[in-house]
C-alpha cells in the first residue's frame, strides 16, 4: 500500500491570500505531483487552520482528489469535543482512493463538526451541529487542574512556581485587559500559539494561581486586582499535556523555553488526530 501523510498550514486569516500565500506553494506543488504519479497515495490526511475550507486552495484539493477517485470526509474538530479543556479547532480532510472505502460512507463529501461519525455506528450526519459552539457539541471536559504539572515534574519547587513562568508586572500593566485568564477549575483555555511566552496578547491563556481571589469572566478586573491573581504562563510540559502528548514526551535540555513553546504551538492535538487516524486506517 502506498500511503501518504500530509500536514500543512496555508490559509491566512487576515489577508485572505488563499493560494497566493507563499505558504501554499508547497501544498499546491504536491497536488500537481500527485496527478502525475504512477502510484498515487492510497490514503491522505490533511490538517489546516479553520478557514482553509473556504479557500481556493481547498477547491484545488477537492478537484485533485476527485480526479484521482478518492472518497473523502472533512471535519472541523477541537480537543474540547474529546474532553480536553483546550479550544483549538482545526480543519481535517481524510481521503481513501477507490476501491477503499470509509466505514461510514454515508458522510462522504460532507464537512462535519462533530466526532460522532468516527465511531462505527452513526445515527445522523449531525448537520444541526454546524451552528453549535464547541461546548454545546461536547460540554464534558476535565478541569484545567488535571493538566498542570506536579512537583515531581521539576517545574514546581516547595510549592512555588519557578520565577521563569510568572507574568512580569509590567506586562500586566500594559496588556492586562487583553489577557485570557483561567483558573485550575476552568473547563476551557485558549489555543496556544508559537508566540506564547514571548507575548501575552492573543497567544494563549494565563493561569491564576492565587487561592484568595475568584475570577469572574464577565467582568474586567482593574490592573491592581490582576496583579493579585499571581498570573503565570503554562509550562511547556502543561502545554504538551493540553495537546495530549504522552507523559514520556520531553524536550532535550538545550531547547530553550521559547523554542519549546514555538514547536508546541505548531503541533497537533493527539486527542483529535489519534481517533481520526484510527478511523482513516479502519477497514470498511
Amino acid at each position: 500500500m502506498h500511503g501518504f501523510f500530509l500536514l500543512h498550514v496555508s490559509h491566512t486569516h487576515g489577508l485572505q491570500k488563499h493560494s497566493a500565500d507563499a505558504r501554499a506553494f508547497s501544498f499546491i506543488k504536491i497536488l500537481n505531483l500527485m496527478q502525475n504519479m504512477s502510484y498515487p497515495p492510497q490514503m491522505l490526511f490533511v490538517e489546516n487552520v479553520v478557514g482553509f475550507e473556504v479557500s481556493d486552495t481547498h477547491d484545488q484539493l477537492l478537484e485533485v482528489l476527485s480526479s484521482l477517485n478518492f472518497n473523502l470526509q472533512e471535519f472541523i474538530l477541537s480537543p474540547l469535543q474529546f474532553g480536553v479543556p483546550y479550544s483549538r479547532p482545526r480543519y481535517f480532510c481524510l481521503a481513501k482512493r477507490e476501491p477503499m472505502r470509509f466505514q461510514n460512507a454515508s458522510v462522504n463529501n460532507k464537512l462535519l463538526r462533530t466526532p460522532m461519525c468516527l465511531s462505527q455506528t452513526v445515527t445522523s450526519t449531525s448537520q444541526d451541529s454546524d451552528h453549535q459552539t464547541e461546548e454545546e457539541q461536547d460540554p464534558v471536559c476535565k478541569p484545567v487542574k488535571d493538566f498542570l504539572v506536579k512537583e515531581a515534574d521539576g517545574c514546581i519547587q516547595n510549592g512555588t512556581i519557578l520565577q521563569d513562568y510568572i507574568v512580569p508586572p509590567n506586562l500586566i500593566e500594559r496588556w492586562g485587559n487583553a489577557m485570557d485568564i483561567v483558573y485550575p477549575e476552568s473547563k476551557r483555555c485558549c489555543c496556544f500559539t508559537r508566540s506564547y511566552y514571548r507575548y501575552v496578547k492573543g497567544t494563549g491563556s494565563l493561569l491564576a494561581t492565587s487561592e484568595n481571589l475568584q475570577w469572574v469572566p464577565e467582568e474586567k478586573l482593574p490592573i491592581s486586582s490582576l496583579k493579585e491573581l499571581r498570573l503565570r504562563f503554562f509550562t511547556p510540559r502543561e502545554v504538551a499535556n493540553f495537546h495530549s502528548f504522552p507523559s514520556s514526551f520531553w524536550f532535550p535540555d538545550h531547547i530553550s523555553f521559547r523554542q519549546q513553546y514555538a514547536m508546541l504551538g505548531n503541533s497537533l492535538s493527539v486527542a483529535v488526530v489519534g481517533p481520526l487516524l484510527r478511523y482513516l486506517f479502519a477497514e470498511a
